[in-house]
């Protein structure tokens, strides 16, 4: 998915008619009555060749208060500003209208990408209503019909640059993932971060933890809103620093509350919003409130960024606060230990996002984090280990069939993942997998960061199945002395 489109305009224009049309699939209701879509509705776009994200909105109107007419217009201005490319739709039929006019120039000021589309236009009735979106001063109009199909061919092309433009963009600012080892004999390094390619945080956590005040204090300046009101963070912004000499791009992110408490659909989309800054990341700071930590919120954060495959680095923050600072840093400790078994050596730091107390060991650990993500270990060591693993601690036989691990390399990094060649690979345990994922951290100094172990059948094979079946030689002998028997 290239990029998002949104597809805004006054009530009863088209919208969920050509969102349904892109999707391919009834998803969002149609009706002659206005103001049927309320909320955001997103999908998966094709046409043509392109695959991007659709939105439908509610219908733009003239309303700025707290109203329902109004809260559906904050939140459809919240999806223009978020949208790579806006499709402004307004009905061929009726013509440009003043409200029209209003929303066309609401638009040029929030999107540098917008796309005007008269629908309606089928035959002569949307001839006038064509000309006349001319004055909008968006461009040239494309004459479409979301009813009938009509003009999907003029938007594809319309879409296509700037489809290519996107992915030009996405790939320089996605990290490079599950990178695959060319040369198994090397133990490079990680790489040195740059202005141009700088070295890629995101910090998450729940409302009010602190994020954007850390950041703030990073960057030397108070470049995001910040206050005691919780949530006051809409969606991910990045902003660029130079934190102590390393080149970043830091994601400040809004605030993940539980699932079941989120029922503002701004919110959802700024929990989706931080969901995908965290795949943009090549290291998530997860920061947590020293002092309500490691809630059931804060868990799943820190376990969403480790299913990523993402460094991962946990800050407690408001530690100036503490009173009782090594009785609670060993709490700290062990609740770590006890709720995330997953991310076992990851680096706690503890710091003040007010103060600026510890920003140095989160630079530290930020580093040494991003440094064991990439860390590479030659398969001559690996098959040493293994062999020292296996005979310390056997593979089960399950069946009383005896599981030999053969051989083991590694694959890729970022993060680390390593393949075993054996026999039986579905018979072998969660458990084993456990202890020589353990095994590998303790061994190869990888603590915390994700590992990826994936055992591979590699069947035992005899080494006879190709030959003609022989009688033995002693059983032929009495074979051919009966033959001779009964000849005579």
């Amino acid at each position: 998915m290239s990029f998002t489109l949104a597809i805004v305009g006054r009530p009863n224009v088209g919208k969920s008619t050509l969102f349904n049309r892109l999707v391919g699939r009834k998803m969002a209701l149609v009706d002659d009555q206005p103001g049927v879509t309320r909320d955001l509705r997103e999908g998966e776009a094709r046409l043509a060749d392109l695959r991007f994200i659709v939105l439908d909105s509610a219908g733009l109107e003239l309303v700025e208060d707290d109203s329902l007419q109004g809260r559906m217009r904050r939140l459809t201005e919240r999806a223009v500003e978020e949208a790579d490319i806006c499709l402004f739709v307004i009905d061929g039929r009726v013509g440009v209208t003043p409200a029209d006019e209003i929303f066309a120039d609401i638009l040029r000021k929030k999107n540098a990408h917008v796309i005007l589309a008269v629908n309606k236009a089928e035959g002569k009735a949307g001839d006038a209503g064509a000309i006349e979106a001319w004055s909008l001063g968006l461009g040239e109009p494309i004459r479409i019909s979301a009813e009938h199909g009509e003009g999907m061919d003029d938007l594809y092309l319309v879409l296509r640059p700037l489809a290519d433009a996107f992915d030009e963009r996405a790939k320089l600012d996605a990290p490079e993932v599950d990178v695959d080892v060319s040369d198994e004999t090397a133990e490079d390094g990680p790489r040195v971060p740059t202005k141009e390619k700088p070295l890629q945080i995101a910090v998450i956590g729940r409302p009010n933890a602190g994020k954007s005040t850390l950041i703030n204090k990073i960057i030397g300046e108070d470049r995001l809103l910040t206050g005691p009101e919780a949530g006051i963070t809409r969606d991910a912004i990045s902003v660029s620093a130079d934190f102590m000499g390393t080149p970043m791009r830091i994601f400040d992110t809004a605030g993940m509350r539980k699932k079941a408490k989120v029922v503002d659909k701004l919110e959802k989309l700024s929990v989706a919003d931080g969901l995908r800054a965290v795949r943009f990341a090549e290291v998530v700071v997860v920061l947590l409130d020293v002092e309500i930590p490691f809630e059931t919120q804060d868990l799943r954060i820190a376990d969403f960024a480790e299913s990523e495959g993402r460094a991962v680095v946990v800050a407690a923050n408001k530690w100036d606060l503490e009173e009782d600072k090594p009785q609670k840093l060993n709490e700290l400790r062990e609740n770590f230990e006890k709720y995330l078994p997953q991310l076992r050596g990851a680096p706690l730091v503890t710091v003040s996002a007010k103060t600026g107390k510890g920003l140095d060991r989160l630079h530290a650990a930020i580093l040494k984090a991003h440094d064991v993500w990439n860390r590479r270990v030659t398969t001559a060591r690996l098959n040493q280990w293994l062999g020292a693993m296996t005979e310390a601690h056997p593979p089960p036989a399950p069946g009383g069939r005896r599981i030999k691990l053969r051989y083991m390399t590694q694959v890729k990094t970022r993060p680390p993942a390593f393949v075993v060649m054996t026999n039986h690979a579905d018979k072998l345990p969660e458990s084993y997998s456990r202890y020589l994922v353990n095994g590998l951290r303790e061994s190869f100094d990888m603590p915390g960061t994700p590992i990826r172990l994936t055992f591979r059948d590699q069947g035992h094979d005899n080494p006879f199945k190709d030959r003609k079946k022989s009688t033995p030689s002693r059983l032929k002998k009495h074979v051919d002395a009966g033959r001779t028997k009964r000849a005579d």
